[in-house]
């Protein structure tokens, strides 16, 4: 059920007017979580900015989705689970490596590493030591992807929790 209504730019206030009037302009449309944003200006360009940020890490795409299945595998989000389920797939992904991911793990050792700190980072933050992050270092994984996990953590935070909140349901068909 839906808690919140997606606003076409007509409905939104003026400030996210003009960022939606814009994602229209260069993709025809907005999409529902977007659109629903626009409720406030603040949330709506924050989740923008921090997007097209997360865009640069250096975290390969495929990786990336498997870090993001988990993540909302454990969030609870339907929508976002689908949304990266196809992604996944779309950079490549097995569908052993999305049921793997959705489960945490990975069949590669590196991969899991990063996977399972990722999801550690989200549900347990305050249990993580300067030894996890010693055990990922020893996995091969650089500093910038390290910092870059906490990151992509609060994106998929951000997305998951606001569809939750919102009522914002997958399609089904």
């Amino acid at each position: 059920m839906r808690n919140l209504p997606a606003l076409t730019p007509a409905e939104a206030p003026a400030k996210s007017r003009e960022l939606l009037d814009d994602i229209i302009g260069r993709h025809g449309a907005a999409g529902e979580m977007i659109s629903t944003m626009a409720h406030s200006p603040a949330v709506l360009q924050g989740y923008l900015e921090f997007s097209r940020a997360m865009k640069r890490i250096k975290i390969p795409r495929p990786l990336s989705e498997k870090i993001s299945l988990a993540l909302q595998e454990w969030i609870g989000c339907g929508t976002c689970l689908a949304a990266h389920t196809e992604a996944g797939r779309a950079a490549g992904l097995t569908e052993t490596d999305i049921a793997l991911a959705r489960q945490g793990t990975s069949t590669d050792a590196r991969e899991a590493a990063l996977v399972e700190f990722a999801v550690r980072v989200l549900t347990e933050p305050a249990s993580l030591t300067g030894d996890d992050v010693a055990a990922l270092r020893a996995h091969g994984w650089s500093d910038r992807v390290i910092a870059e996990i906490p990151g992509l953590v609060s994106l998929n935070q951000l997305t998951g929790s606001f569809n939750l909140v919102a009522g914002i349901q997958p399609s089904t068909g």
